[in-house]
């Protein structure tokens, strides 16, 4: 995290789908007491419990996930909630029920989840953009040659794992990344 904040990124999700949820709250709570240090905004993913104990800034979630009303209500206003959205009628209900952002995709395959919906494109990122005044953060497939036209299309910003984890220069990749987006960094810490 320290790498990544020092290139310029400014929010992290921790995401974990396999770990018991002590150990998940365990590395939360360290990976929250760095992105303090750091000033950088901290989401867990999928777990408003861990989130509100960890005092993290707020939680991502699935549509299968805790619906966004009553993830509202556990995490208070203050708190930031992100939707995942696959299709423009689930960006619209994000929207309307309070969301502070939403991802939006896949935009192509990605190796990072194994049963996804299907690649929207940079067409279906296009058609959603007019739908939602929310920051939308492009998931799914991310890479270098892609980022520019995702922008674009109307990202304001993009979720990446692999193209940054299997770069031969971590730390440049990253920092090729974040020149895509000014500062803020984050539509969400201004």
């Amino acid at each position: 995290m320290e790498l990544a904040a020092g290139c310029g990124i400014r929010l992290f999700q921790y995401r974990n789908k396999t770990g018991s949820p002590r150990d998940v709250f365990a590395k939360a709570e360290v990976l929250r007491e760095v992105a303090a240090r750091l000033d950088v905004l901290f989401i867990v993913n999928d777990r408003c419990d861990i989130a509100l104990a960890v005092e993290a800034d707020g939680v991502h979630l699935g549509q299968d996930d805790l619906p966004l009303e009553l993830a509202r209500n556990i995490m208070g206003r203050h708190k930031i909630i992100g939707i995942s959205t696959h299709r423009p009628e689930e960006v619209t209900q994000a929207t309307r029920g309070g969301a502070d952002y939403v991802g939006y995709g896949p935009l192509f395959s990605t190796t990072t989840k194994e049963a996804h919906e299907m690649p929207v494109g940079f067409a279906g990122l296009r058609d959603i953009r007019p739908l939602t005044p929310l920051p939308v953060f492009a998931i799914g497939g991310m890479t270098l040659d892609s980022v520019e036209e995702v922008v674009a299309s109307g990202a304001n910003g993009v979720a990446v794992a692999s193209a940054v984890f299997d770069a031969a220069s971590i730390e440049q990749t990253m920092r090729d990344f974040v020149r895509y987006f000014p500062a803020p960094s984050s539509p969400l810490h201004e």
